[in-house]
This record gives structure tokens, C-alpha cells and sequence, in this order.
């Protein structure tokens, strides 16, 4: 188990550019299973969960080429069918919540799709419902192995059909997307997910031959085709990553530059953090954030009732960004009640927050208060461990700006969704070194 040590208490001064989206690349990597054409995706993020996707697609004979650092060629020529019901394959499946994405577009194009139940964070639940509804719904035949937990679907045609989602779910979405490409006759899909990485699959969709249109709504039509063919496809730079550096700059005072952000993709996100009393400049397509020497306010609503900051289905809020919008808080001066409507554990790393001498108080585990510092009281270093990406990532920035020095366990868990982490915050002065061990 990996260990990270920070010196916290330094202000970082630099660039930082953004990954490529772990999100959108864990449906774009699937969606090449629907041609036997060659794929080339550009701007992949090197991160564990999206590597544990690229493995398993090889597996399945999937032919991966790296081309570069961030750019692979993909070419699902010879898939072997059997892999799916391989022991292997529920072992690897397993571990990996991105491994769901590969079953829509397995049952459009080989009639057939299997997954394990799949792992992930361990935030609460995340069910598979609106997915497998979906593919019930365009004619699949759903079953269920309790014993091994094991999921499929089959169908020898599927038929294009209109269907309401009961929950705009942005993978739910995006999986019967890939599956409806495909069918026979039209589908609508109402309710929707309209995030940009789901944008950015349709597009990409599109240009392989598909014809979706009403991409960027809630209301997707989808004519099924024959077949798709290749293309080529550059991933969006990661917004969680972005919220994750704005974050930190704030809480460390620091003045940092984002580079290459996508702007106009980021939807809510610099409009929260303004709420938050930070300061953003757009200049060109990058973030700049000055030093903030005298802190930063969070701003009451008009009739001064306290700010609520809850997530919300695009363009709301993102609910990855709602733990890094909890630690910059601990700082500021002010209140706010940050609501977490999606994942009933997702806020439960706050103890270890209020460890470090944040003022929290956890309401239930859907919400928490949280009375800022206005940096009048130094958060102080403790030794923590890592429960998922967006805690292990918001408790990292704690300690970042905390006095003394920390210790992160299980920051396998951070790998997950942040590429070269160490080297990248190295780069812009922080002071962090990472240790392998038990």
C-alpha cells in the first residue's frame, strides 16, 4: 500500500495542465468495441482505473496499439466471446466500476454482454438499474447469477423503441447509447444525461457513422445504422481534475495558471468556486488564479440566508467536485451547507477533516455545515487514510495547506483518477513524496 508524506504550509506558484477526462474516457475506451475499424483516442489519462479498462478490452482481443504517451489505436477485429465468461474476467471486471461501459456496446454488436458486479469507489450505492432497463427495454433478455453476482443481457436484434429514464444517468446513458447505435428502427431516450463527456461520446458516435441527434439535450433520438467505422477522437481535459487545482490554489494561497481547460465545457464549476469568494480569470482557454493574500468569502444569498452548495444532474453542479468544495470552505470566512444528494457516504471523510481542527458539523450523511477558519487557524497535519479519488484528493489538498507534515495511506485510491500526481505538484513547489510499503 502506497503512503504519501506533505510538508504542508508552502504556497505552489506555476502551470498545471489538466489530464485527459477519466470519465469520458471510460465510454469513449468501450465504444470501440463497435467496429471492427481501427480507433485512434488521443489525450487518455495514465491512471490506474482507465489502464484496468484498456487491459481488459486487450483481453477480450481487442488490438491496443500506444502510439504515445496519452494516444492509443484500437481495432475489436477478433473478439473472443468466451473471455466473458472467463474466471479472469470476473476477477478483473470486478475490480473495476468502468467495466459496466463494456456491455452496451457488446450486446449491439454481438447480441451478447456479461459483467461482474463492479467495484469502485466505496461511496454508496451505485446501482445498475437505468443501464440494464435500458437493454431490457430495446429487446434484451436480462439474467442474474446471485451466487457470483454476475450480470448479462442477449438478444439476437435489438429494436429501437421510446424510452423515459428513470434517472439522468450520465453512464446509464451513454451504455444504451452505445447499444441503440446499432438496433434496428429509432430510439428516443428522454431524460437523458447531457454531460459534455456524454456529448463528446455522440460526436464521436456520429462520426463513425451513427445518427444521434439532439446531443446536448435531455432528449436523444437515435436512427440505428448497420455498422460503424473508425475514427479519430481527443479526450475533453478533466473537470473534476480542474475543480481539484482551483481548490488548491485557494487553500494554499498559491497563484496558479490551468492550462487548456475547455471553458466552455466546464458548465457551473467557476461560478460555484466564485460563490466560495475565490477569484478566476479567463485568459484565452486557461484558468489563472492569483494569490489570495487575504483570503476569500463565501457569499450569502441576497436575503443573507446561508449558501447552499448541493450537486445536481449537468448543468448543476458535478457531485465529484462537493469534497473539494467542503475543504476549501474549512478556510474561508463565512458558512455553507454543502448537500450531497447523490452518495450517502461521500462526506463521511469529514472526521478526519474536523481532526485536523476544521469546524464541520456532519447533519446526516446526505449533508454537513461547514463554519470557515478565514485562515485565522491553520488546519494542523495528521495521519490520514484515503477512502476514495475525490476524498484522497480533497484530504491531500488539506494537507497540502495544513501546518506540519501528514501522512495519506491508500493512495492507490488517488491513483485511480490522477495521473503523475507527485511529480506534477513537485513541478509547481509542493512539498510531497511518495513511499511503497505495506
Amino acid at each position: 500500500m502506497g503512503t504519501f508524506k506533505i510538508e504542508g504550509g508552502h504556497q505552489l506558484k506555476g502551470d498545471i495542465q489538466p489530464q485527459g477526462a477519466k470519465n469520458e474516457a471510460l465510454q469513449i475506451l468501450c465504444a470501440v468495441l463497435l467496429t471492427p475499424e481501427q480507433v485512434t483516442i488521443n489525450n487518455i489519462p495514465d491512471i490506474i482505473d482507465i489502464n484496468k479498462l484498456i487491459a481488459l478490452l486487450s483481453n477480450l482481443g481487442v488490438k491496443v496499439n500506444r502510439v504515445s504517451d496519452y494516444s492509443y489505436t484500437f481495432q475489436a477485429d477478433d473478439i473472443n466471446l468466451d473471455y466473458m465468461q472467463s474466471a479472469e474476467f470476473k476477477k478483473e471486471g470486478s475490480g473495476l466500476r468502468g467495466s459496466i461501459m463494456m456491455v452496451g456496446p457488446l450486446l449491439a454488436r454481438f447480441g451478447k454482454g456479461y459483467i461482474p458486479k463492479p467495484g469502485g469507489d466505496k461511496i454508496g450505492r451505485r446501482r445498475l438499474d437505468t443501464h440494464f432497463e435500458g437493454f431490457i427495454n430495446l429487446g434484451a433478455k436480462f439474467r442474474y447469477n446471485r451466487e457470483e453476482y454476475f450480470y448479462g443481457v442477449e438478444s439476437d436484434e435489438l429494436i429501437g423503441t421510446d424510452m423515459l429514464l428513470d434517472e439522468a444517468s450520465v453512464t446509464g446513458t451513454a451504455n444504451i447509447v452505445m447499444a441503440a447505435v446499432l438496433a434496428k428502427g429509432t430510439t428516443t431516450i428522454y431524460n437523458a444525461a447531457c454531460e459534455p463527456y456524454l456529448q463528446q461520446l455522440c460526436k464521436m458516435l456520429n462520426r463513425m457513422g451513427a445518427k444521434i441527434s439532439g446531443v446536448g439535450s435531455n432528449l436523444l433520438t437515435i436512427e440505428g445504422v448497420d455498422q460503424l467505422g473508425g475514427t479519430e477522437h481527443t479526450m475533453l481535459p478533466d473537470m473534476i481534475e480542474i475543480g481539484s487545482w482551483i481548490g488548491l490554489a485557494a487553500m494554499t494561497k498559491s497563484e496558479l495558471t490551468i492550462k487548456n481547460v475547455s471553458w466552455d465545457d466546464l458548465g457551473q464549476i467557476p461560478n460555484v468556486f466564485a460563490k466560495l469568494g475565490i477569484t478566476l480569470e479567463r485568459r484565452g482557454d486557461d484558468i489563472y488564479i492569483p494569490e489570495h493574500k487575504d483570503g476569500y468569502e463565501i457569499q450569502n444569498y441576497i436575503d443573507g440566508s446561508i449558501l447552499t452548495i448541493a450537486d445536481a444532474p449537468w448543468p448543476g453542479f458535478t457531485p465529484d467536485l462537493l469534497s473539494i468544495v467542503l475543504v476549501v470552505a474549512t478556510q474561508a470566512r463565512g458558512e455553507v451547507l454543502i448537500h450531497q444528494k447523490m452518495f450517502e457516504s461521500r462526506l463521511f471523510f469529514t472526521d478526519k477533516l474536523i481532526d485536523m481542527g476544521a469546524k464541520i458539523i456532519l447533519c446526516d450523511p446526505h449533508r454537513a455545515t461547514v463554519i470557515g477558519h478565514d485562515f485565522k487557524s491553520q488546519l494542523k497535519a495528521t495521519t490520514m487514510v484515503s477512502p476514495d479519488i475525490r476524498a484522497g484528493i480533497s484530504l491531500l489538498i488539506a494537507a497540502l495547506s495544513a501546518k506540519g507534515t501528514s501522512t495519506i495511506h491508500n493512495i492507490e485510491q488517488i491513483d485511480r483518477g490522477y495521473q503523475h500526481i507527485v511529480k506534477r505538484l513537485q513541478r509547481i513547489g509542493a512539498k510531497i513524496e511518495r513511499f511503497e510499503g505495506n
